[in-house]
C-alpha cells in the first residue's frame, strides 16, 4: 500500500493516463497500491466541466439539437423547447470523457479529469481545511433547529447536550463558540450565565463558515467568468473597521457607477453579511437584485466565508455569484478600497462606530455619493446610478441626492 495518505501529483498523472488507456479503476488502484474507492472518489471530486463543441460545430447540449431546423444556432436556455441532454456514459465509471472515442465529434457538455487541475484544487482545499469551522451549512441549520428553541426556553447548553446526545455530535465548548460567532438563531443573551462571564481573550476573530469557499471562486475563476461575460457589471465588497471589538461597516461598491452602499453591523461575522443580503433581496425583489448584483468580488475575510448563503436564496434559486481576491491582495479590488477614503474623512480610523445608526450611515453615504467625480464626467455617483437603475431603486436603498453646495465630508456630519 502507498505510504502517503494523500495522492501526489505523479499519482494523479498516473490516474489520468490510466483512464486514457481504458484501464479500470481497480487496475489503476492496483498499480498505485491504493484502494479502488480512492481512485473513484478522486475522479468524481475533481471533475472539470467543459462546454465545448466539436470540430466545426458549436456547443449544443439540447435534446432536440438533431431535429432543429438546419443552420439554426440554438439559444439553449432562452429556447422554449430546450431540454438538457447529458451523455449516459457519464453516469458510470470512469465518469469522464478522457477516453471517449466520440469526444471529437460530440457537442454535449464534457467531463474531464485533469491531473494538474485536480492537484491545484487539492492544494487549495488543503490550505482551506487547515483553518475555519469543521461544519457544513446543512449541519448548522440542523443544529440550530435543535439548540436555539431550547435555549430560548431557558435551558442550559449542558442540559441540551446531555438530553439530545443522539442529535448533537459536537462538544459543549464548540457549540459555545458557534453561538458566540452568531451562527445560530439563539444568541449569548439567551444564556443568562454566559453574559455574566468576561469574554476570553482571543488573538483573532476569523472563523470561516465554509472552509472550501474559495474552490471555484478564485480570482482566476473570476477573470474567466468576465472573459466569457465581458458586459457584466462588477460589485466589490469589503469591511470598514471602527474601534476594535465594536460596530463596523459592510461596504458594497458598484464599480461602473462608483456608487457605494454601507451597512452597520454589530459584529464581523458571516451571519451579519448574509442577513444584509437577505434583507436587500427582500426589498429589491429577484429581478432588481440580480440586475444590481450579477457578480461580487471580495477579500478572504471570515465575514465572507459563507458564499452559498449569499449566492442562493431560501428557495435554492441562484441570485448572484461570489468570487475572492488572492490572499493579501487588496489592490485586486482597488475601486472599493479607494472609495473608503471618503468614509475615513467622516469616520477616522480607530474611531468607534457604536453610536452610529443605519440612518446616520445612509446620510453619510448620501453625501459621499453626491460628491462629483471627474472620471464620471463631473457627474456624481448618485446621478449615474439613477440613470442606470432608476430613482425608485435609490429610494429602496435609502440614499438621497444632496445638493452640491450642501455636501459635508467632515466628522461633524454625524454629530
Amino acid at each position: 500500500m502507498a505510504k502517503h495518505k494523500h495522492l501526489t501529483l505523479d499519482e494523479r498523472y498516473a490516474i489520468q493516463r490510466g483512464i486514457e488507456q481504458h484501464k479500470s479503476f481497480r487496475k489503476i488502484a492496483q498499480e498505485l497500491g491504493r484502494d479502488t474507492s480512492t481512485i473513484a472518489k478522486e475522479v468524481k471530486r475533481h471533475l472539470e466541466h467543459r462546454k465545448t463543441g466539436a470540430q466545426g460545430m458549436y456547443f449544443n447540449d439540447c435534446k432536440h439539437r438533431r431535429t432543429c431546423r438546419p443552420g439554426h444556432k440554438c439559444l439553449l436556455d432562452a429556447c422554449e423547447k430546450y431540454v438538457k441532454h447529458t451523455c449516459v456514459k457519464l453516469t458510470k465509471a470512469p465518469y469522464v470523457c478522457n477516453c471517449c472515442e466520440s469526444k471529437l465529434k460530440c457537442t454535449l457538455e464534457k467531463q474531464i479529469y485533469s491531473a494538474s487541475k485536480a492537484h491545484q484544487e487539492y492544494k487549495l482545499s488543503l490550505r482551506a481545511m487547515r483553518g475555519g469551522l469543521c461544519i457544513t451549512e446543512e449541519e448548522i441549520v440542523s443544529l440550530d433547529k435543535v439548540i436555539s428553541p431550547l435555549l430560548m426556553k431557558g435551558q442550559s447548553l449542558h442540559h441540551i447536550c446531555v438530553s439530545n446526545r443522539d442529535k448533537i455530535m459536537f462538544s459543549e465548548r464548540t457549540l459555545y463558540n458557534y453561538i458566540d460567532m452568531g451562527l445560530f438563531t439563539a444568541k449569548n443573551v439567551d444564556m443568562p450565565r454566559k453574559v455574566r462571564f468576561r469574554p476570553r481573550k482571543s488573538s483573532h476573530d476569523s472563523f470561516k463558515v465554509d472552509k472550501r469557499c474559495r474552490i471555484g471562486r478564485t480570482l482566476e475563476d473570476y477573470n474567466n467568468y468576465l472573459n466569457k461575460n465581458p458586459d457584466t457589471a462588477v460589485v466589490q465588497m469589503d469591511s470598514v473597521m471602527g474601534k476594535v471589538g465594536g460596530k463596523l461597516l459592510l461596504t458594497i461598491h458598484f464599480v461602473k457607477t462608483e456608487f457605494m452602499l454601507a451597512f452597520l453591523r454589530d459584529r464581523n461575522t458571516a451571519a451579519s453579511v448574509t442577513e444584509i443580503f437577505n434583507s436587500l433581496y427582500e426589498k429589491l425583489g429577484f429581478q432588481r437584485f440580480t440586475k444590481l448584483f450579477p457578480i461580487i468580488l471580495c477579500d478572504n475575510g471570515s465575514e465572507f466565508s459563507n458564499p452559498t448563503a449569499i449566492e442562493v436564496d431560501s428557495d435554492g434559486v441562484i441570485r448572484t455569484k461570489l468570487f475572492y481576491c488572492d490572499p493579501s491582495s487588496p489592490y485586486q479590488k482597488g475601486a472599493v478600497e479607494n472609495n473608503h477614503e471618503f468614509i475615513r474623512r467622516i469616520i477616522p480610523k480607530s474611531k468607534s462606530m457604536d453610536d452610529l445608526t443605519q440612518h446616520k450611515v445612509n446620510l453619510m453615504m448620501s453625501h459621499i455619493n453626491s460628491y462629483r467625480r471627474e472620471n464620471l464626467g463631473d457627474k456624481s455617483p448618485t446621478e449615474v446610478f439613477k440613470f442606470f437603475y432608476g430613482q425608485d431603486t435609490l429610494d429602496i436603498l435609502g440614499i438621497a441626492e444632496i445638493p452640491a453646495n450642501d455636501i459635508l465630508l467632515k466628522p461633524s456630519l454625524l454629530r
